[in-house]
């Protein structure tokens, strides 16, 4: 039986709640592309974080989101909506005051996890908000609009960030985070409807086995360069990895109200599209990722022109998501998705062959052809997930495609950081790598002169080209796999 609960608030515009839910998307959405921008400043910051660390701090609030989004809706059905939304803006803000004052990185770790949780929390509840205020007719444009803000945050991200970055230290894009959410909650807290509640259960057991094994895996991937493939650390992070990802699927198959039941994916439809899901912001986010230091390593530019320079790929979405739909009437979903990871993978191909030297508008191109592939996939896909499961689920293909955008964003990052690295490292000059064995390249301009700057830059970019070369072949293997996976279930 639901809960009834007092303390209605008074009634405001559905178009003023849109407008707070979305700017609540686009604050947790936002920061998974903004400390991009902040890498080059943390290399060199008194953190002096290693390699491995620089892609810890990008990820470690990724993974906490995308392994903790289904359970944040959950728990918004079981104790309220708007006071699990308002939590987990007050968590995002805490999470951020604490990264913005981290002494060391250790702490700077403990801030982003509290802040993904708090994301976690946040980014569920705002579409179930909005799906218990608005009438039925407008429900689907309201689902429209609330994903399109996905979209929308990635970039505000980059040239907010990008903005607050001028300010000349990475602790300000922190520190710019904690007001938002501050007012976002005392917004929230004025305009957001009060819902009843459900005795929903939440599977926290599934969701720290979850994270565990992701936390694992991640481990194994991003501490090879620096540990070494065989090392201890690595070999246990990636058998760590292998049992609890068991664990969790046995766990997940017997309690009655899993976190995510692994049955679902008997669904041949809905396990290709997750795979696809995963495969496009796997390429995404590797590319923000090394974006945002390849233009401000290799092409000289500031931090707020970093942030613009991305703007190329989010042209198709904006003037493109909209056909989309017609086009998969037109020439069908098979074929709308092979020109998608054609796209993306071809894009990210083209990047790979960007240098110092390389004109702007040449990899502007690359971006744009790379954004078009990323507006064939995300409607398809996202309908893919949506029509594989009843009516009676959408809540849990919402949630889906949520875990599965993020948990792909996390994995890019790790891997092209993994990619990038090694490679980096093996391009430097002999002398610079026996001298002083340096994993970034902040670490290696502070410990030689400023005449072998260009050695160093030249020896990134290489890097940054292989991980985009590996990365572009790996989204078009999986995009083959998706489509080999498309065809079968269809007979």
């Amino acid at each position: 039986m639901p809960v009834n609960v007092l303390n209605t608030p008074a009634p405001v515009s559905q178009r003023g709640l849109l407008a707070a839910m979305s700017a609540c998307v686009v604050l947790v959405v936002g920061m998974v592309a903004a400390v991009n921008l902040a890498v080059p400043m943390l290399a060199a910051s008194a953190l002096r974080p290693s390699a491995s660390a620089l892609v810890w701090i990008v990820d470690t609030y990724v993974i906490f989101f995308a392994c903790l989004v289904i359970p944040g809706g959950a728990a918004g059905d079981r104790f309220g909506r708007k006071g699990v939304l308002l939590a987990g803006l007050l968590l995002f803000a805490v999470g951020a005051l604490m990264s913005a004052a981290a002494p060391n990185v250790p702490l700077l770790l403990v801030g982003r996890a509290i802040t993904g949780v708090g994301a976690a929390a946040v980014l569920p509840n705002t579409l179930a908000v909005l799906l218990h205020a608005v009438p039925a007719e407008r429900k689907g444009v309201t689902i429209a609009t609330w994903a399109s803000m996905t979209g929308i945050g990635g970039v505000v991200g980059n040239v907010g960030g990008g903005a607050v970055l001028t300010g000349g230290s990475w602790r300000w894009l922190f520190i710019a985070a904690v007001p938002v959410a501050l007012v976002l909650a005392a917004l929230v807290g004025r305009v957001a409807p009060v819902s009843s509640r459900h005795g929903h259960c939440i599977d926290l057991l599934g969701a720290v086995l979850l994270v565990a094994a992701s936390v694992a895996l991640l481990i194994g991937i991003v501490q090879g360069p620096e540990q070494g493939w065989g090392s201890a650390v690595v070999v246990t992070g990636f058998v760590s990895a292998a049992v609890l990802f068991t664990v969790w699927i046995l766990v997940e198959l017997k309690v009655d109200h899993p976190l995510l039941d692994p049955r679902l994916f008997r669904i041949a439809g809905l396990r290709s599209a997750c795979v696809g899901m995963t495969a496009i912001f796997f390429g995404m986010f590797a590319l923000f990722y090394v974006n945002a230091s390849f233009l401000q390593y290799g092409k000289g530019f500031g931090v707020l022109l970093t942030g613009l320079g991305i703007l190329p790929l989010t042209v198709p979405i904006i003037l493109g998501a909209r056909h989309v739909g017609r086009l998969v009437q037109r020439i069908g979903l098979d074929a709308t998705i092979t020109l998608a990871f054609a796209f993306v993978g071809g894009g990210l191909l083209g990047l790979s062959t960007s240098d110092a030297q390389t004109p702007y508008i040449v990899y502007a191109t690359w971006l744009v052809v790379t954004g078009v592939g990323v507006t064939l996939a995300l409607p398809t896909l996202s309908g893919a997930i949506s029509g594989s499961l009843p009516h009676a689920q959408a809540g849990v293909g919402a949630g889906l495609q949520s875990t599965t955008r993020e948990f792909g964003s996390a994995l890019g990052v790790a891997v092209i950081g993994t990619v990038l690295t090694g490679r980096f490292v093996a391009a430097l000059p002999a002398d610079i790598r026996a001298d002083h064995d340096p994993h970034t390249v902040a670490q290696a301009l502070a410990t030689t002169t400023p005449d072998r700057a260009h050695d160093i830059v030249t020896a990134f970019v290489s890097g940054a080209d292989a991980g985009l070369r590996a990365i572009g072949v790996a989204v078009l293997v999986l995009g083959a796999l998706v489509l080999l996976q498309s065809r079968i279930s269809s007979k």
